[in-house]
């Protein structure tokens, strides 16, 4: 039977204050799907509500075509892993995974077949007699996922699972769970705050904001044709324009005229006309940065003269920050994979004031907002 999760109408209040205002989703059976957003925005109420912790002053919960609203969480196929591990302490591993089963009277044999599939499932078998505080954090989360996945829930909701957890065991760990998730094929929901890792592991992603679901998409989707400006700089990083549209050109580009550069050639994403106010933007990674003027013949590459104030240094890419027309108001942020070198004019003024050209494409750039329409 199919466990696609449906969200209605959802609408939740705390203290006066609306948290959750109209919430509509779909989630498909077995995909992972990620609820992202800053702190505070409502997504853990969201996941409550699916759990069944929190009820909705208005809406309904689905699970497959089953109204779950006031089911409470012990009666719904959900299963629910958080931030923090709740592994009972006084019990091995073997014993915390086995809890379940026990509860619900399964007989020593089929507790033992499954307790060591499912231990084996999250990599854990040779610590299989250990106590909790005998593991490292990744190990302790590894187990409360298989005391999770014992119960064979339809849906597995995912709480900020790795958020205690240092970088580098973080992205180990979502590997992992992509694995566990080909092998066991239910529904994950995913909520972090983490752009990387919702981008990571996600089929489809909901990027929520005061209460509200502002865009549901791919990955790339919602990465490369953001809904609106705060998605658009909520999802990596971002240089944002404001221009007056000043030509439409092929149907397809816009030109526009900002005060301080010029003009400027943006794909148009949006429906906007020649009049308009608009907000663009453009991924630091898709500009090139030159240290003399380029030559380039089409004529929708855009080619601006900057100045290179600031290099961060990361290993596998360089974070530019650069000047435009030298106006320190002005700040573009450029990104390559391997460094640029400038020579040092000053040890005091490493990276200052070096003359250097940035250039992208009019297709890797793209309008985000309308901010006004053409004055009549």
């Amino acid at each position: 039977m199919e466990k696609d999760v449906s969200l209605k109408n959802i609408v939740k209040s705390f203290d006066g204050i609306q948290v959750l205002k109209n919430i509509n989703l779909d989630i498909k059976d077995g995909e992972i799907f990620s609820i992202l957003g800053p702190s505070g925005c409502g997504k853990t109420t969201l996941l409550r509500m699916i759990a069944g912790f929190t009820d909705p002053d208005e809406g309904a919960v689905y699970l497959g075509n089953e109204d779950i609203t006031k089911l409470p969480p012990n009666k719904r196929n959900v299963n629910t892993i958080f931030q923090k591990y709740a592994l009972f302490p006084h019990l091995s591993v073997y014993e915390n995974v086995a809890f379940p089963l026990k509860l619900k009277k399964v007989d020593k044999k089929t507790i033992d077949e499954e307790v060591k599939k499912f231990i084996n499932l999250v990599g854990l078998s040779e610590h299989i007699d250990k106590m909790p505080n005998q593991l490292s954090g990744g190990q302790q989360q590894r187990v409360s996922i298989a005391r999770a996945l014992i119960n064979k829930p339809g849906v597995l909701l995912l709480d900020e699972p790795l958020s205690a957890l240092d970088a580098k065991l973080r992205q180990n760990l979502l590997i992992e769970l992509d694995l566990i998730h080909e092998e066991v094929g239910i529904t994950f929901i995913f909520i972090t705050h983490d752009q990387q890792e919702a981008l990571s592991i996600s089929d489809r992603i909901a990027v929520m904001n005061n209460g509200e679901i502002l865009q549901i998409g791919t990955p790339a989707e919602v990465y490369e044709s953001p809904a609106d400006p705060f998605v658009a700089d909520f999802i990596g990083e971002n240089n944002f324009f404001d221009g007056e549209v000043i030509e439409i050109i092929d149907e397809t580009f816009a030109k526009l005229k900002n005060e301080k550069l010029g003009n400027l050639i943006f794909e148009m994403d949006k429906e906007v006309k020649v009049g308009d106010n608009v907000k663009v933007s453009i991924r630091p990674e898709k500009v090139k940065l030159y240290k003399t003027m380029p030559t380039i013949a089409n004529e929708k590459v855009n080619v601006l003269k900057v100045y290179v104030n600031e290099v961060i240094y990361s290993g596998f890419q360089s974070k530019y920050f650069v000047f435009l027309n030298n106006d320190k108001d002005l700040t573009f942020k450029v990104f390559k994979q391997h460094a640029v070198y400038f020579d040092d004019n000053d040890e005091d003024t490493i990276w200052w004031d070096e003359d250097a050209y940035i250039a992208w494409d009019a297709d890797d750039g793209f309008l985000v907002e309308v901010i006004s329409n053409e004055k009549e």
